[in-house]
């Protein structure tokens, strides 16, 4: 329903999967199933980490905080899909809107930190292996984490404080099936323009900052890697960053098409849609299988996780 003609709006109706009645059954199914792999491919790599002293080193606890994002985020939004899809029930309140976006943007954005971070961690390893251990401490990984944990939420708060200063006094329908910062400020009926600004200005610095120093390193670490006489070598340097490469590529190629841009109005909302189900909820389902699928190390521990399940049982 629309609100017109009022003071203000207490509540959003979500409407990005409620134009699909008929396959609402189905949607429940793929979306709970999508959640479940993800609470537990993030979960095992979570579990392989903390029990295997091999893997407490900066790399694996880079990864572990990944692992924490990719549970974290979706749990944001996934519930509450599901509750609508069963219930036909597609409202969210105002301070329920503005929780979600809150946690929504702050995970998003300390991902976005964390990528660039692990980038970072690997151009130090395969750059200057003899003084990895002496530039990447557990101080060092302990302060570079709770950094970009702390700047993700302050980008947040910006952004949500700077959304919902807006008055809304026209529509309450929220073109996605979740509260996010476009299609929230398409529903302002006062002027937008500083709010857009502000996602444009802000959250493009933040991207492009994380961007340069993630494609920097790459770009030193491919360098060194082709200076590697062997095969094998080669092999086993690119082995050791190959998985943060893919997922980096799968996180910018969905995320920054969603966030840089100040307003999705001129856009496909079916597009929107789609791109924002990408890396809000296939990523972090398809992180633990790119890093469990392509690191031994990972693998090893994990089998032996489940073959100990397997005979204790």
């Amino acid at each position: 329903m629309d609100i017109y003609n009022v003071t203000s709006v207490t509540q959003f109706i979500l409407i990005g999967l409620s134009d699909l009645p008929k396959v609402r059954y189905p949607l429940f199914v793929a979306f709970a199933i999508i959640y479940q792999v993800t609470l537990v491919g993030n979960g095992a790599i979570l579990l392989a980490i903390g029990t295997e002293a091999k893997l407490h080193t900066p790399m694996y606890f880079f990864l572990a905080n990944l692992s924490l994002l990719d549970i974290f985020c979706p749990t944001t939004t996934v519930p509450n899909i599901l509750h609508n899809l069963l219930t036909k029930n597609h409202s969210i309140s105002f301070v329920g809107c503005a929780l979600q976006l809150y946690f929504l943007v702050a995970l998003v954005g300390t991902e976005v930190f964390l990528l660039a971070v692990m980038a970072y961690d690997r151009y130090v390893a395969i750059c200057f292996p003899l003084r990895y251990s002496v530039i990447i401490t557990k101080a060092h990984c302990a302060q570079l984490v709770s950094g970009i944990w702390a700047a993700g939420f302050l980008n947040s708060t910006i952004h949500t404080i700077s959304t919902f200063s807006l008055s809304f006094c026209r529509s309450n329908l929220v073109n996605q099936y979740y509260c996010d910062i476009p299609q929230i400020v398409a529903l302002s009926c006062s002027s937008t323009y500083a709010a857009e600004m502000l996602i444009f200005v802000v959250g493009g610095i933040s991207a492009f900052i994380s961007f340069l120093t993630t494609l920097i390193s790459y770009v030193y670490i491919i360098s060194t890697i082709l200076k590697i006489q062997s095969a094998e070598g080669k092999h086993k340097a690119f082995s050791t960053c190959a998985s943060h490469l893919l997922v980096v590529c799968l996180f910018y190629s969905t995320a920054i098409f969603t966030y840089i841009r100040p307003s999705s109005s001129q856009h496909s909302p079916a597009r929107d849609r789609l791109i924002s189900m990408l890396y809000g909820v296939i990523t972090p389902m398809l992180n633990p299988v790119i890093y469990s699928l392509r690191n031994m190390e990972v693998k090893k521990v994990l089998r032996r996780a489940v073959y100990g399940r397997m005979c204790s049982q």
